[in-house]
């Protein structure tokens, strides 16, 4: 049955509003960017009369931005690579294997996720510095791990839930060891639930905030996050060079997305309803 003309409308009128509701920061920020001083500042325009790039070229040369893009790269990459490969084996052990308390490891796995970052940052700081990693991208990197293998175990849990267990017992049958299954057939059929695993931790890292401005201390080692809220002096807010900083800092994340969205729909999808 075709549903009532006012609900599909209500639901078209929703979509169009959170479209615009997504759609006007990126064409605020990405305008902003391109218009020169004169328009920002003494003749105020809503789209740039002359587009220019002299802002792009400022935070590049004189703010060295791509070196805290790099910082961030290598934080998040090395971060997403070590959860999703950490994540998709306490996974599979909390799944397939039987012994006592896997139940509670498993609960305990997702309530260390809900801790707030504020409530740790003092003592994650007093390890760092204690550990002699302070001001370093180590720091970050083991830090994030706390956070993002916990979530992304937890989501895999689900999917591999979804993935019936014979397939893997065939597999033994046919000579495969229980690792032998993993590679062969679990982890290749959980593609989906490991993309999205690996855009949630990569995003998650690449935009936070907090631990990276405690542990971090000069240009060398910040990530973007902070570099950009370091160009902000007092209450002074060069709003051209924000805003193509920004640019800057989104188009990573946005083709990651662009190339992942189907299997990150597709993995959180299994990852919530069938765990």
């Amino acid at each position: 049955m075709r549903e009532p003309l006012s609900v599909r409308a209500t639901t078209y009128a929703l979509l169009a509003l959170f479209v615009f509701m997504v759609a006007v920061p990126l064409f605020w920020m990405v305008t902003t960017a391109l218009k020169s001083n004169k328009d920002l500042y003494e003749d105020f325009t809503y789209l740039p009369r002359r587009p220019t790039i002299e802002h792009f070229v400022r935070v590049i040369q004189r703010e060295d931005l791509l070196t805290n893009i790099r910082n961030s790269l290598v934080v998040a990459s090395t971060t997403t690579m070590i959860t999703v490969l950490v994540s998709a084996f306490a996974a599979f052990s909390i799944v397939r294997y039987r012994y006592r308390g896997r139940e509670w490891v498993g609960r305990l796995i997702l309530f260390k996720y809900l801790l707030p970052t504020a409530m740790l940052f003092v003592p994650l700081y007093a390890i760092v510095v204690g550990l002699g990693l302070g001001n370093t991208l180590t720091s970050l990197i083991l830090t994030y791990l706390s956070f993002m293998v916990p979530f992304c175990t937890w989501m895999l849990m689900g999917y591999f839930r979804s993935i019936p267990p014979e397939l893997e017992e065939h597999a033994m049958v046919d000579g495969c060891t229980k690792i032998g299954a993993l590679f062969r057939i679990l982890l290749p059929l959980s593609a989906p639930g490991l993309v999205a695993s690996a855009v949630f931790s990569f995003t998650l890292s690449w935009n936070e905030f907090l631990l990276a401005l405690v542990f971090t201390s000069d240009h060398t080692t910040m990530t973007v996050p902070i570099k950009l809220s370091m160009m902000v002096v007092g209450d002074q807010y060069i709003w051209g060079q924000l805003m193509a900083g920004a640019v800057l800092a989104s188009v990573p994340i946005t083709i990651l997305y662009f190339l992942g969205q189907r299997f990150v729909v597709q993995g959180l999808a299994a990852g919530a309803v069938k765990g």
